[in-house]
Formats: C-alpha cells, structure tokens, sequence
C-alpha cells in the first residue's frame, strides 16, 4: 500500500503532466491564427548635433534628433496567448567601415502594448465584495470583470503624429553629419503568456497563416550637414514638397 507521500507525488506529477501539455497545445494553436499587420512610416524632420548625448557621456560627438510619423495596426498580433507586443522604430544606415558590411542599427523609439487581459486583469476581490448593509441602494452594486475596457479601442492600434524619439543615436565613430541612405524600420516583438517570442516578418514573407508587415519602412533620407559650431543644420519633412533645410538651435 502507498503512504501518504507517494500519493502525493503522484498526482503533483499527472498534474505538471498535463499544464504541460495544454500549455503545449495552447502555445502551438497560435499559428492557426491569421495574422496581418501594417503600419505606414514616414520621416518628420532629422537634426544632427554636436555635443554629450547622454549624461554619461565622456566626449562630444555627433547624434541625430528624428522625428517621425507612424500609423499602426498589430492588432490581428493579438490573441488568447498574447500577453503584450513591445514595438520599436529602427534606424538604419551603411556601415562606415571598412572590416563590416553589416549596417549600423539603433532604436530611436519604442513602446510596450498590453492586452486587455493584462492592462484589465481579472481581479477576484470584486467577485468576493460584499455591499455594506446601510447602503441605500446595494443592488447597484455590480461588479466588473474588465471595467473600463469595453470602451477601450482594439489594442494594437498606434497613431503617432511629429513623435519626438527617445533615444537619440549616434555612430561608432562618433560621427552622423551627411550620412547617407539612413531608413526608418519599424518592428515588433510578440510576447504570449506561454510559448516563444516571436519577432518581425519581414514584407513578402509568410508563415502559414501569418503575413509580414505592409509597408513599415520610410523611404531613404540623407542626414544633414553640421554648419557652424553653435548651430547646425535640419531637414525638415513637410506635407508634400521636398525636403528643405532650416536653422535650428542645438539639443540639449
């Protein structure tokens, strides 16, 4: 006869059995799912300036400024595995040098976009309340699993108008000034409750039922040229027209 112990055992072990598995299943089911995102990514203006671009910093050098406009739409990213998407805006730009044919990289921009089940969790407090007996009206009392989140939009939706970056980049040779060729990229990272992270598909590539991202990439700009020591130069993006360069005062 088993003791206590074993038995015990036991069913600790059927039990992480089958979590196992229906987290196996779950995880796997979301390729089932169509998935497909756009987003629409254009240049506002770029300014690049000489100075410390972080408190940190030991020495001056060159960093751009770059603001930009987004419109976005992940939701179809969404669904009962995802937990959140963390989406970010890449600039990229040729290498500058000679041993490395790989393109220079840097975030200038990103976020962490929750889902309902996350930003409105289930919170069982409000199942176990009691209303107070001197109430005059207890029956009003009815609580909410999600509230607030029926008149929330479809997460997933982003609209970003002359965003100002967070980060501002900087090259390895700590020079930026009439670089040439640099684009905007944007991208995201799925995050699901359970299972792996998922990263960005590319435009044109598909996996099963999944589509890569529609546009999602401003077209090739040319950082401006340093023009004077207290001042330098900036490219701005207007509505229709092209690029013209104005005066602007350095970033602090």
């Amino acid at each position: 006869m088993h003791s206590t112990l074993v038995r015990i055992q036991n069913v600790f072990g059927f039990f992480t059995t089958v979590a196992f598995c229906t987290a196996i299943l779950v995880a796997l089911s979301v390729t089932f799912t169509a998935q497909d995102p756009s987003a629409r990514l254009e240049l506002r203006n770029v300014q690049v300036v000489k100075g410390r671009p972080h408190y940190y910093s030991s020495k001056k050098e060159e960093y751009a400024h770059i603001k930009f406009d987004l419109d976005a739409d992940f939701s179809s990213l969404f669904n009962w595995n995802t937990k959140q998407i963390f989406v970010y805006v890449l600039a990229t730009w040729p290498s500058t040098t000679a041993l490395s044919t790989t393109p220079s990289q840097a975030i200038i921009w990103d976020t962490i976009v929750n889902s309902r089940s996350q930003t409105h969790p289930l919170n069982l407090f409000h199942l176990l309340r009691v209303p107070e007996k001197h109430s005059k009206s207890p029956s009003k009392f009815k609580p909410s699993l999600s509230r607030g989140a029926a008149d929330e939009p479809q997460p997933g939706i982003i609209h970003l108008k002359s965003s100002k970056p967070k980060y501002q980049i900087t090259n390895i040779n700590g020079k930026l000034s009439s670089q040439g060729n640099v684009t905007l990229e944007v991208g995201w990272n799925v995050q699901p409750w359970v299972g792996a992270l998922t990263w960005t598909l590319g435009e044109g590539k598909t996996f099963g039922r999944w589509r890569g991202i529609k546009g999602g990439k401003s077209k090739a700009f040319d950082m401006p040229a340093l023009k004077g020591r207290s001042a330098n130069q900036e490219t701005v993006i207007a509505s229709p027209g092209k690029p013209k360069a104005a005066e602007a005062s350095p970033v602090v």
